[in-house]
């Protein structure tokens, strides 16, 4: 009977250093590498990282490519992910609800968790806080001060990308305004979910989406006919649409007002082969606007 409890010991020990081992053979850490490990949630997060400490950083998106943010729920490969970080940045409760119970279990001491819109001054019901510019300077200063903490020896090269990055969104932010000025309409109806509403009050616009904040959620019947009717009413030629989910709606509504279809990408992910960068996206939406608003 000893020799039976002290061989089953023996087998229990073996199994944990297995474990150990694997665990330490696959876990890819700050030290090992010299750079500072950074999961990020949503893609500009991602983005703005990377162009902040590119070759100091080693950022993941904790967004596989593709997945609607909305409707997404992490992993426990997610959760051990995130648990191996030195820097954790996420956008708030509102965009990721599961946010709060994933910290909750958090066992990295180390770990630095960045709420990346703790400075800045949220709309009710859209948690899109990167389609206003400036909160995009203020996210992009939030993660320098994140990687200045984790690597102060850097600071220099950390607020020069940034300050670098910041006069890109500055020069963006003027081109939407000087393209916004020579418009013939201003207003924007969207048939996906409720996503623009920083853009539209940072540069006085009219926006009219089918949808809540969520994807998920399905317009009524009588919010779909307000919709045609205003289209109608204010001659609107171009219906916008989402990404990453089905453009159904936006579909149904071109379909009764014969108008034409523009997309329209809130950047909260990308699809597995895009090849733009944030700032390409916003880009990309200002010729579809361009388009959609007649604008010279």
């Amino acid at each position: 009977m000893t020799g039976k409890k002290l061989l089953f010991g023996l087998l229990i020990i073996f199994f944990v250093v297995v474990v150990i081992l694997f665990l330490n053979f696959n876990k890819t850490t700050s030290v090992e590498t010299g750079k500072i490990k950074v999961v990020t949630t949503l893609y500009p997060l991602y983005d703005f990282a990377k162009e902040i400490g590119q070759k100091n950083i080693d950022v993941t998106l904790l967004l596989p490519p593709g997945v609607e943010a909305h409707s997404f729920e992490p992993k426990p490969s997610d959760v051990v992910r995130i648990n191996q970080a030195d820097v954790f940045i996420y956008t708030g409760k509102f965009m990721e609800p599961w946010i709060e119970n994933i910290i909750k279990g958090i066992t990295n001491k180390n770990l630095l968790i960045v709420n990346i819109s703790d400075d800045i001054k949220l709309i009710p019901i859209d948690p899109h806080i990167w389609l206003d510019f400036d909160n995009t300077q203020i996210m992009v200063n939030t993660i320098t001060k994140a990687f200045i903490k984790k690597d102060p020896a850097n600071k220099l090269f950390y607020e020069q990308n940034a300050k670098t990055y910041n006069q890109k969104l500055s020069n963006l932010d003027q081109k939407y305004r000087s393209v916004f000025s020579s418009c013939k309409t201003k207003e924007i109806i969207y048939g996906g979910h409720y996503a623009f509403g920083y853009l539209a009050k940072r540069y006085g616009l009219k926006y009219l989406a089918a949808q809540g904040v969520s994807p998920d959620s399905e317009p009524t019947a009588n919010d779909l006919i307000a919709l045609v009717n205003q289209i109608k009413k204010d001659s609107i030629k171009y219906v916008f649409y989402e990404e990453l989910v089905s453009p159904k709606i936006a579909e149904t509504l071109a379909a009764e007002t014969q108008t034409k279809l523009l997309l329209l990408s809130a950047a909260h992910n990308v699809k597995r082969d895009n090849q733009l960068s944030f700032l390409g996206i916003m880009n990309n939406n200002l010729d579809n606007l361009k388009i959609g608003l007649e604008c010279k």
